[in-house]
């Protein structure tokens, strides 16, 4: 079941990712944006060629190579926890999904389709949000379950 509940959580944040990014890539020209939600948000085309907020260089391999890394340390440290909690495994699901869709990015486009622009934060995507809240998630996650096994012992 924990593998299911993984593995449907990537699969909806790849569908909900690629899904968007097409929108995105079918309807803007590179660097064009449009208001979403007026003073707050908007919908820029940017076409990412390096890392998370532009760090890691832009060789599509290592950045790949990198990603896979740390999904696999994720995984290591977060398994024991995600055969009992639910929430680690859509947690996990989540970031993994994100990676996963930022992967494809690379492979299919040779960069990542960032869109989402608060004009005061660098641009990002769905996979970026799916892979924040997942870690989000594991951090308040894990500091409860260690807060509530201190109280019981």
């Amino acid at each position: 079941m924990m593998r299911i509940v993984i593995l449907l959580a990537a699969a909806v944040t790849i569908a909900l990712d690629q899904f968007t990014k097409h929108l995105v890539v079918v309807s803007f020209a590179p660097g064009e944006s449009r208001v979403f939600i007026p003073h707050f948000i908007y919908w820029t085309y940017v076409q990412n060629h390096a890392g998370a907020f532009g760090l890691f260089g832009t060789q599509p391999w290592i950045l790949v190579i990198m990603a896979l890394i740390v999904l696999v340390l994720f995984w290591l440290a977060f398994r024991e926890s995600a055969t009992t909690s639910r929430t680690i495994q859509i947690a996990f699901g989540a970031i993994a999904g994100g990676a996963f869709g930022n992967i494809i990015d690379r492979f299919h486009y040779g960069f990542v389709v960032d869109f989402i622009d608060f004009r005061w934060w660098p641009v990002f995507n769905a996979a970026d949000s799916c892979i924040t809240l997942g870690v989000c998630a594991l951090i308040v996650t894990t500091f409860f379950r260690e807060r509530a096994a201190r109280a019981a012992a």
